[in-house]
């Protein structure tokens, strides 16, 4: 008989035995990068279509984004939505073809997107002369390019631009008084008018962007007054009724000239906000003080002619835009892995983005639930290994041996090593920071970075990365890889990592000499299990304390090692897999939930499995007596121990773990096997609808919400008990507990517990 192949040991590979530095970079997509002056540009060209879910009476419209490089979107159904005060804009893209544009054409949509962008972003013209007067120069530097050119018509022709609009930013370099000799209304309809920047055709202030040199703001011109004009009367808010041109006079010095002149009308520029936040408050009105009033004569016009409705679509730009722009990192992140990857695993780039999220960024997902499935993973893979190859060593070398591979320091060594953190999202989009495509000024670097020899991206900065948020992405890209490819998948991207775990299965040697069935009665136990083992030895020493002093029977401990990883794997994965779409925090509370010493324990002695503990220990009885009488004094339907004020004996905990080890090993490392087998000891399961937190968690979320002063347990020591101490101050009242118990946890749950119940009641008081 051939002897069984020996796997080799996890390795965690380093580039070299130097500690690793990692840059705390931030990657910006090559896609939108270009350093070419080519006198024809060929564009590749996306519409973006907008549509919305709330009424609203200024439309939508759609925009054509072009590219020099064609997006690797293959994959994707590219939708999203964008929250606004009123509901949801859905986004949809689709590629529609490319497009040719002379140097001129593509000078002058970028002209017109800088001035629009840097108009909506500073409502005012300080920042913008100085854009401008940049856009001309640095030709040999890096910079962000690509086109935001709007769709005209009802239903838009992909490629039917809206030049007008586009040469909107042309008019102050046209002659003002040769206008309405070009006028294209009708005649009798229109007239010459004189503006702050001389005389032009009323036509041309309908629609268009005007700047108030006397109040240095910008508005958008959406028609002309019916009824008011500088004699009429305008109702102050202390009451006081005077003419326009006496509030002029008052307020600016200002003598109006032409006090006959129908007056604009003229709303404030939408705010370009983050409108990928998450919970963003609606309103349902538009403010009274978005539209004004203003004097022809005061109005210096910018462009023209240009809609409402154009600064409305473009607000929500910058947060599309920089969606795009994620998903192509997430999607460079993807060809950079595939090089070094021999699998062929396919994995959706929406969600690689979902494991570079992170919680800090506030939208509506982010990594913790890939990352609570990944670190499961991460912990049972190589628990499994090391059970495998290291069978002389007893659980704390195990342990160490794991931690060394899985902990936070670790992970964020191979993380740094694959360049990862440059892809991280960590903060929330400010569109202060969105780069104006074709800027050309000093508000932002890129500079040329490799990913590999055939790779590049562009690093646009510095910024700070703490390192457990690497170790997060890296626990999170597993997961990741797991939910969409399984387990082959998830090895891969370890193995890519550095991490080399292999599935094989290894016999699990040791000598055994005594007769299971003189020290357990073995059917009793598999009927509990709803079991039967082909090797009855695995079952004893799963049930083996380490008191029994029998030399020839070892104790649960590493099959306690083992079970431990197996039962947090399969039940985190039940629960991704049984509460699909659920919010990430709540992935990870029923996880608490469900797999936790309480739970175990108590699954024990409901099923009697206590009974069979082999030990020689007095006070371990005692402590098993103890949590049985405690077991009976609580409610049936406790199923996960938080409501007993009593510590149970670890021992109990680690008897559901050993023997799901003892099955895993037993089954060929079957983890179906496993669950199916333990599932029924841990009913009910729970669910998010009976979801209870634990008191501490259940405390600090409750003072965050209302704003409550959580002051820090005190802790103190007597005779070998703890003595914990919780105080909140909630609207001027304390409210405070102190418990004793034979361990911090303990004393800490229950004074937690005291504390909820007395601001609950005061809060129903109330």
């Amino acid at each position: 008989m051939e002897a069984p192949e020996i796997v080799p040991d996890i390795i965690v590979e380093e580039a070299d035995a130097q500690e690793l530095d990692c840059e705390q970079v931030n990657y910006f997509p090559p896609e939108l990068v270009s350093c070419a002056n080519d006198s024809v540009k060929s564009y590749h060209c996306y519409l973006i279509e907008l549509q919305r879910n709330f009424e609203y009476n200024i439309p939508l419209h759609h925009i054509l984004l072009a590219v020099r490089t064609e997006l690797d979107f293959n994959d994707e159904n590219m939708a999203f939505d964008l929250e606004v005060e009123r509901g949801n804009v859905t986004v949809k893209m689709k590629y529609v073809g490319e497009i040719k544009f002379p140097s001129e054409q593509v000078r002058l949509c970028q002209r017109f997107q800088i001035t629009l962008f840097r108009v909506l972003l500073d409502h005012n013209l300080k920042k913008l002369d100085k854009v401008l007067n940049a856009f001309h120069s640095r030709h040999d530097l890096a910079m962000c390019d690509y086109l935001l050119l709007p769709c005209s018509g009802e239903n838009q022709n992909p490629c039917n631009i809206d030049w007008k609009c586009v040469n909107s930013v042309l008019f102050s370099h046209e002659n003002l008084r040769d206008n309405h000799k070009n006028c294209c209304i009708p005649n009798g309809f229109c007239r010459p008018v004189d503006a702050k920047n001389g005389l032009v055709c009323s036509c041309m202030l309908e629609n268009c962007l005007v700047h108030t040199p006397h109040t240095r703001r910008v508005y958008c011109i959406t028609g002309t007054s019916d009824i008011l004009d500088a004699n009429s009367f305008l109702s102050r808010k202390n009451g006081e009724d005077i003419t326009y041109k006496q509030y002029y006079k008052q307020r600016y010095g200002i003598n109006l000239q032409f006090e006959k002149e129908p007056l604009l009308v003229g709303r404030h520029l939408f705010p370009i906000q983050n409108y990928l936040h998450r919970c963003r408050q609606q309103k349902k009105r538009e403010s009274s003080n978005a539209f004004v009033e203003l004097p022809p004569e005061l109005c210096y016009i910018i462009m023209s002619p240009i809609s409402i409705s154009t600064f409305y679509s473009y607000s929500f730009v910058p947060s599309i835009m920089h969606r795009i722009e994620c998903l192509l990192l997430a999607s460079n992140w993807k060809k950079m892995y595939a090089d070094h990857c021999t699998q062929n695993v396919v994995i959706p780039t929406i969600k690689v983005l979902e494991a570079l999220t992170t919680k800090n960024c506030q939208e509506k997902f982010h990594l913790e639930s890939l990352e609570t499935l990944g670190d499961s993973f991460l912990k049972y893979a190589t628990s499994q290994q090391l059970f495998k190859t290291h069978q002389n060593h007893h659980q704390g070398l195990l342990t160490d041996e794991r931690q060394k591979i899985i902990s936070n320091v670790a992970l964020h060594k191979l993380g740094c090593y694959r360049k990862l953190p440059g892809f991280i999202r960590d903060e929330p989009f400010d569109p202060k920071t969105w780069i104006i495509p074709g800027d050309r000024s000093s508000s932002y670097t890129l500079d040329e970075e490799l990913l590999s020899a055939t790779r590049k991206v562009y690093n646009r900065g510095k910024r700070k990365i703490e390192s457990k948020r690497v170790a997060d992405v890296v626990e999170a890209l597993i997961g990741a890889f797991l939910s969409t490819g399984g387990e082959k998948a998830a090895l891969s991207v370890m193995d890519w990592l550095g991490i080399k775990v292999d599935f094989v299965n290894i016999p699990y040697e040791r000598q055994f000499t005594v007769q299971p069935e003189r020290h357990i009665n073995i059917r009793h136990i598999e009927s509990l299990l709803n079991y039967t083992f082909r090797d009855a030895s695995l079952l004893v020493e799963a049930l083996t304390h380490g008191s029994y002093m029998l030399p020839e029977i070892p104790s649960y401990q590493r099959l306690e090692f083992l079970g431990d990883s197996v039962l947090d794997y399969v039940i985190t994965t039940h629960l991704y897999e049984k509460f699909p779409g659920m919010s990430p925090g709540l992935l990870t509370d029923l996880r608490s939930a469900m797999v936790n010493n309480d739970c175990f324990a108590l699954s024990a002695v409901k099923s009697g499995l206590h009974e069979h503990i082999l030990h020689t220990s007095q006070p371990l009885h005692k402590l098993i007596v103890d949590a049985v009488h405690n077991f009976e004094q609580l409610s049936l339907s406790s199923t996960f121990g938080w409501e007993s004020e009593e510590t149970f004996p670890k021992v109990l905990a680690d008897i559901i773990e050993s023997l799901a080890g003892a099955i895993l090993v037993d089954s060929g490392y079957n983890k179906e096997t496993v669950f199916k087998s333990i599932r029924p000891l841990l009913e009910p399961l729970i669910t998010p609808e009976t979801l209870k937190l634990h008191p501490v968690s259940e405390l600090t979320i409750l003072c965050q919400k209302e704003h409550y002063t959580l002051k820090e347990t005190v802790l103190s020591w007597d005779k070998g008990v703890s003595l914990i101490t919780i105080e909140v101050e909630a609207n001027g009242v304390t409210h405070k507990h102190t418990h004793a118990a034979s361990n911090k946890a303990m004393a800490k749950k229950v004074a937690a517990e005291a504390v909820l119940k007395s601001l609950k009641e005061r809060m129903v008081g109330a």
